[in-house]
């Protein structure tokens, strides 16, 4: 499979495999979810909101959210783990919202999929103007030995960066900031596992290749010594923000 045809294949995969994104996808840090967010907002889009992850931390602070999801089967986990927040088929290049709709939009392990040239403009449509958009990432911090095997373990050699280190914006959003937030989540070993299987590149691997990525990633956890025989391992990440405003 050609690079553009893997990377479509790639981006839309994630439906078959929702209820193990589901269950796997760490949420985010509420620091990050802070630096964010508009001073005064309350209606927000979460755009690409998958099962809801994020969406969950925004209705928590009682804003009015909306997600925009392009896969049904994301779409179906969300609605059943909030069942009161609207959540619309759309894409960054295609949001189902008014003008001006919204005080901050917000994207979240997605902005990589994304057309920015398409996007750009469309965020800024439904955007009040001199609101906010703002993107983030959970990374793992592959500055923890282990992890950083679980990444060779997984990684193909044709994987790209997913870009979350200088997203593309630019106009008419102003100088894009950046902030990172360190944290560590424990997980069972299972969880990991589903973590792993609930990534792209995993997903769309033929599945004797998968069962065999999968079988590494299991060895790893059930012979490296700190992590065999424990029931909750410590996953560290780094939470990478970008923040750009609309002009007013």
């Amino acid at each position: 499979m050609a690079g553009p045809e893997r990377r479509k294949a790639q981006a839309a995969s994630f439906g078959a495999a929702a209820a193990t994104y589901e269950r796997a996808r760490p949420s985010y840090p509420d620091r990050a979810v802070d630096w964010l967010l508009p001073p005064g907002a309350r209606r927000v889009l979460d755009l690409g909101a998958g099962t809801g992850k994020l969406t969950r931390a925004l209705a928590g602070r009682g804003l009015d959210v909306v997600a925009v999801e392009p896969s049904a089967g994301m779409l179906g986990q969300l609605a059943r783990v909030l069942p009161g927040v609207p959540a619309l088929v759309g894409t960054a290049e295609h949001i189902p919202l008014a003008d001006h709709a919204v005080d901050a939009v917000l994207v979240a392990q997605a902005w990589h999929w994304v057309d920015p040239a398409r996007a750009v403009p469309e965020v800024a449509r439904v955007l009040a103007p001199g609101r906010r958009l703002g993107l983030l990432w959970n990374i793992r911090d592959e500055r923890t030995d282990w992890v950083a095997e679980l990444t060779r373990i997984i990684h193909t050699p044709d994987h790209a960066d997913n870009g979350s280190l200088a997203p593309v914006v630019g106009p008419p959003f102003g100088p894009a900031e950046r902030f990172d937030v360190e944290w560590s989540r424990p997980a069972a070993p299972d969880e990991i596992i589903d973590l792993v299987a609930s990534r792209s590149y995993i997903i769309t691997m033929p599945p004797g290749q998968r069962a065999a990525v999968l079988a590494r990633v299991r060895q790893l956890l059930g012979t490296r010594p700190g992590l065999a025989g424990t029931d909750r391992i410590p996953l560290p990440y780094v939470t990478r923000c970008t923040r750009a405003q609309l002009a007013p």
